[in-house]
């Protein structure tokens, strides 16, 4: 099925056929299908769809990618789940699911995700590319690559050595070099690239071949009636206690995976590195959840973890035609899922660059400006995760921490993907003062938070905090579906500035009446900083949650 040649030299080599690689391959089709591409992937192909990674669940930026930029909605819709949002239990220590606080939404909200399993996908994905005459060889390894050495000259091409199992040396030249072959990095590490990560959580992770029911945990009428559907299962859910986290992810082959993530100043790795470490541990944190996971002991598929799984490195574009794509790159944490979204937002410039460069425009200014953008992204987001962990235990901080955090993303991130103004470099210049202003304000609201929470009671009642009752939030979701011309595009995200400033001056407000000791803060000068009216009425919040039922 699989290619087992280069047929000719290809304008585009991408090493990694995962999901960077192929979305990525998929993207330069459709922007310009009179490349040639050829993608060259380590493993056999088809995965098992026991194919188990970090990056199952996604969220808005990375559903829409994959449905409207790259048309693949209707595998989405046929061969995966469509997610219940996010949910947050705090279930610390506790075997009682309705006599604790929960965060989510009691419905679903317009803009939704999928949750991704990854071995169906990447299978799909790989036999796509090839039905939209894309090059796919697999069982293929990379032993060299070797950028071109003058720079100057236009014509000349990197060359990429490879061979399949068992097969000769080949060598392949190309114009443009994308390195999507994950941790292993090659580019990063032949260039010096890698930089030190402030970030030092670990994750394992692991799946069984059964569904765990969040739905039955509790026969509580009252807890049942929170949701409109009983398929709070399909949510990506949290079960958070201080410094850790943990994931449950269904999985559309029947699969569920389980994931704990825990910053080693609260949880050490070695006390979850093995499944039956991980059982123990859950036992004692989790007890609810290790009460369905024990009689499963036999449907165990696969066991993994990762020592500080967030990298980073120097700059992931260059005019010198070539470019890091997905973890070959940078990774995050996965709390929020944003794998999808930056492998989303990176193929994007990477398909730009490499259209200017089919073009025959210069790349010089573009690139260096993209890659700044990029590394804006990667540090705003890395605010949200860095010191926060401690967070993760407080019924009252965390819940307007998640509110901020999904706020801004909405607000900022998610309009310039859905928009398709990420290299619109005329309106990202009109937007500097505000794009700057929403920057620093994120920074000194976690700050905040994580002083707040230093201090908080964190009461924990039965009750739930409803999203979908919050109306101001859900009109920010279902906004990222509007098409905008350019004077509204500026013009929305100027009054997603302010209401930014409006909630985070809520938060002040809040967290200054229980401990007036926050209220001169750095987030006070930050908001005063960001210059302008409010929008009158913004602040709707509290109340909002505060009116939430409880049992």
């Amino acid at each position: 099925m699989n290619a087992a040649t280069a047929a000719a030299d290809p304008d585009v080599l991408v090493m990694g056929g995962g999901l960077a690689g192929l979305t990525l391959a998929l993207q330069l089709r459709r922007r310009l299908p009179e490349l040639r591409i050829l993608v060259l992937e380590r493993r056999s192909h088809p995965v098992p769809e026991s194919c188990h990674k970090i990056g199952e669940s996604s969220v808005e930026i990375g559903a829409h990618y994959f449905e409207q930029v790259l048309g693949l909605g209707e595998h989405l819709m046929g061969a995966q789940l469509k997610k219940f949002g996010f949910r947050f239990f705090f279930s610390h220590g506790r075997d009682d699911i309705a006599g604790v606080t929960e965060l989510g939404a009691s419905r679903p909200l317009a803009v939704g995700s999928w949750q991704i399993d990854r071995g169906i996908f990447e299978n799909f994905l790989g036999a796509e590319v090839q039905r939209r005459g894309i090059e796919f060889v697999d069982e293929a390894m990379i032993r060299k690559v070797t950028l071109a050495a003058d720079k100057s000259d236009k014509s000349t091409r990197h060359e990429v050595s490879w061979q399949r199992a068992g097969g000769p040396l080949r060598t392949t030249r190309a114009r443009w070099v994308v390195d999507a072959c994950g941790r292993a990095g090659l580019l990063k590490r032949q260039l010096g690239l890698e930089r030190p990560a402030d970030h030092a959580a670990h994750a394992v992770w692991f799946r069984v071949s059964a569904r765990i029911r969040v739905d039955d945990w509790s026969d509580d009428p009252a807890w049942r009636a929170r949701c409109a559907t009983p398929t709070r299962w399909l949510s990506t859910n949290h079960l958070v206690g201080p410094g850790y986290w943990v994931w449950l992810i269904p999985l559309a082959s029947g699969s569920h995976s389980v994931g704990i993530v825990a910053d080693p100043r609260w949880h050490a790795l070695d006390t979850m590195n093995t499944f039956e470490r991980a059982m123990d541990w859950l036992a004692l944190h989790q007890p609810r959840l290790h009460r369905d996971l024990d009689p499963l002991r036999d449907r165990l598929q696969d066991f993994a973890f990762l020592r500080r799984f967030t990298c980073d490195c120097e700059h992931l574009l260059s005019a010198d035609r070539w470019a890091l794509a997905g973890e070959a790159g940078r990774f995050l944490d996965p709390f929020y899922s944003p794998g999808s979204d930056f492998i989303a937002i990176v193929n994007t410039y990477i398909t730009d660059l490499v259209a200017r460069d089919h073009a025959g425009l210069a790349l010089a200014a573009h690139t260096q400006i993209y890659d700044q953008i990029l590394r804006s992204f990667y540090d705003s987001t890395m605010a949200l995760y860095r010191d926060q962990y401690g967070i993760f235990g407080d019924p009252e901080v965390l819940p307007v921490k998640v509110v901020w955090d999904y706020s801004y993303y909405w607000s900022v991130l998610a309009p310039l993907f859905f928009q398709g103004r990420l290299t619109d470099l005329r309106a990202l210049s009109q937007l500097r003062d505000e794009l700057t202003t929403c920057r620093l304000l994120n920074d000194a609201v976690q700050a905040y938070l994580r002083h707040w929470s230093e201090r908080s009671e964190r009461r924990n009642p039965p009750r739930m905090l409803d999203q979908a009752a919050v109306p101001w939030f859900v009109e920010l979701n279902r906004s990222l579906q509007d098409r905008q011309g350019d004077a509204a595009f500026v013009e929305a995200l100027r009054k997603a500035t302010r209401r930014l400033r409006a909630l985070a001056t809520e938060i002040l407000a809040r967290g200054g009446s229980e401990h007036p000791a926050l209220a001169g803060s750095e987030l006070a000068a930050a908001i005063e900083a960001g210059g302008g009216p409010l929008d009158a009425g913004f602040a709707m919040l509290f109340p909002a949650l505060a009116a939430a039922p409880a049992n």
